[in-house]
């Protein structure tokens, strides 16, 4: 067994979060998206720099301070702990910590296994700062991101609208009205900021951001970017780039099937 916090000597691409999980494993998954820690082969936590991290929700979702967050951290003598200190220290209650908690694992765990390249290391005896706050089954989560994917691509299966700068389109009287949180979306829609960027700023999960932005965009209030089939300026030749440009035509959305993906996802709304 390697030592704490070495990478795993196994060749080749990393081992699996089921094949951890049938070996009992303590440690940390390495993906190109993200971590998922697991303790005695559960998942105790995940991480993704595409989603906000526990530290964000509970403060600019408003539960913690800034400042109490760092004093847990500052509390704690290495990894694990923090969880524990907000709990016994009434900051926050045994309900409170594990919701926020299961929220960000799941949605950090959607970008760390269903997104990049997959597993690429395993560190044997790693662990997060939060501790064990309530440990899920790797099939549970395996499960759950399958099943994320799948209701974004039922939504509007256009997965590059996930990661490029959102961008308003201009206002078609024929387009659904917009949610109460899809306002607050649009209202950080500059053109710049990318989903990941909305979420972080509004506190909110990465993942329920997305489901925000493919609706907004099925309605037509935000833009679906396309592929630039030649764009000299911005690749190299031969280097196989796909730019997605920031604006897109509007005659782009005259294409009939883009109305018919519009139908297709009112249907499936109306069944939700």
């Amino acid at each position: 067994m390697n030592s704490p916090g070495r990478p795993d000597s196994r060749t080749g691409s990393g081992p699996s979060l089921i094949e951890l999980a049938g070996e009992r494993a303590s440690g940390a998954l390495l993906c190109d998206a993200g971590t998922v820690y697991l303790r005695e082969g559960r998942v105790v936590h995940a991480e993704s720099p595409v989603a906000p991290g526990i530290d964000v929700l509970l403060t600019t979702g408003g539960r913690l301070t800034a400042e109490t967050w760092r004093e847990a951290v500052g509390h704690t003598d290495g990894p694990g702990g923090v969880g524990r200190f907000l709990v016994d220290s009434g900051r926050l209650s045994d309900a409170a910590l594990e919701i926020c908690q299961l929220g960000a694992l799941f949605d950090a765990a959607y970008f760390a296994l269903g997104t990049g390249g997959g597993p690429r290391g395993f560190q044997r005896g790693a662990a997060h700062r939060l501790g064990s706050v309530r440990p899920v089954g790797a099939d549970a989560v395996e499960r759950e991101t399958r099943r994320r994917s799948r209701l974004l691509d039922d939504l509007w299966p256009c997965p590059h609208v996930d990661t490029a700068p959102v961008v308003l389109r201009r206002a078609d009287p024929r387009s659904p009205a917009v949610t109460r949180r899809q306002r607050a979306v649009l209202d950080l829609a500059d053109g710049v900021r990318t989903p990941a960027d909305i979420a972080r700023a509004l506190g909110r999960p990465a993942f329920h951001t997305l489901i925000d932005i493919r609706r907004l965009a099925a309605a037509g209030h935000v833009v679906t970017p396309r592929p630039q089939a030649t764009a000299p300026s911005a690749r190299s030749p031969g280097s196989g780039a796909v730019v997605w440009p920031d604006t897109v035509p509007e005659t782009v959305f005259a294409d009939p099937g883009i109305d018919l993906l519009r139908r297709l996802r009112d249907a499936l709304e109306a069944t939700l």
